[in-house]
């Protein structure tokens, strides 16, 4: 049966899951208060792998979906996405993360794979992606669909003339700490820098022993992002040199190319990061049909096209329910 369907939010999680249900034969409306190429979604680093984020038992499903989706996405032109191969590296040894038996071809590093000072790491492909050309690329496919965006500030999930037969699809990422609101919701800002590509192919993440200073190198064709930082409750966006300083020069002493590499722009964005991922039904207080589906802290390209599964899901069991 076919449903009216508000998707609020434009970031990768409010796109892949306006394009499922608008695929599905809904009719999709996207309100967001920023277009995509303004979300934290266009200056992610956008390497596939669901680092850090809960319930372990829902992640890997919606992981595991969405790797096979970004594989098929990879061999489309224009998608943004291609399979990248590269390593994670570490002073010190460590367990490899749950996820990364989705991986076939992940294997121990040998000794000179390894950056000078590094003793344990792990090279394997994985889907990596440019998100300005990959958000252009959801939304042209959104309106192939049938699918609509409206650029709108709203303030509350019941804001006035909200159709109440509508499904109202929360996506709004950070947004949702006032939305919802959920005081549960939390800001982790992340700081990458973008740079002149001196001739990388292979992604490099190393482990900092720090949990606010990243070190992720993500090559792209002529460009590479840099990255980064992880810092909790912290809601500016603006430029910072001294933070794009430091990244540059950690990011140099690992790959020394990078040291001549002429900075083309700063991307600064805030992950929606709670306890554990929000994707669940409930009735609003106006009695409208909310999915919720945010908090998902910087995997949402790792997470998004199973996590837009399980909406189109719970959307089509509230409709069998309530013949709406």
């Amino acid at each position: 049966m076919s449903q009216r369907v508000v998707v609020v939010g434009a970031g990768v999680i409010g796109l892949t899951t306006a394009i499922r249900l608008a695929e599905a034969g809904h009719g999709v409306e996207v309100v967001a208060a920023e277009p995509p190429q303004a979300t934290t979604s266009a200056v992610a680093g956008a390497l596939w792998g669901p680092w850090l984020v809960e319930p372990r038992e829902r992640v890997l499903p919606w992981a595991a979906h969405t790797l096979r989706v970004l594989g098929e996405l990879a061999d489309h032109p224009g998608s943004g996405v291609r399979v990248a191969t590269g390593v994670e590296v570490s002073r010190v040894s460590y367990d490899p993360p749950d996820w990364s038996g989705l991986l076939s071809d992940r294997t121990p590093c040998t000794s000179d794979e390894l950056p000078p000072g590094y003793r344990h790491g792990f090279r394997y492909s994985a889907p990596l992606v440019d998100m300005p050309v990959h958000l252009n690329y959801l939304l042209s496919r959104l309106q192939a669909a049938g699918g609509t965006l409206t650029i709108q500030r709203l303030t509350s999930l019941d804001q006035e003339g909200t159709d109440p037969q509508a499904v109202v699809v929360n996506c709004s990422g950070i947004g949702a700490r006032h939305l919802v609101p959920d005081v549960d919701l939390f800001p982790v800002r992340g700081y990458h820098v973008v740079v002149t590509n001196p001739g990388l192919t292979e992604f490099l993440e190393a482990d900092t022993e720090d949990p606010v200073d990243l070190l992720a190198i993500y090559p792209h064709r002529d460009h590479v992002i840099l990255g980064g930082t992880a810092e909790p409750e912290v809601w500016d966006r603006g430029r910072d040199d001294a933070i794009a300083a430091a990244i540059v020069d950690r990011c140099a002493r690992l790959e020394p190319r990078l040291a001549k590499a002429t900075i083309i722009e700063h991307r600064v964005g805030l992950r929606p990061t709670r306890a554990a991922i929000r994707v669940e039904a409930e009735r609003s207080a106006l009695g409208s049909l909310v999915i919720h589906n945010y908090g998902h802290s910087g995997a949402g390209v790792s997470l998004g096209w199973g996590c837009a599964e399980e909406v189109v899901s719970l959307v089509s069991a509230a409709t069998r329910a309530t013949g709406f």
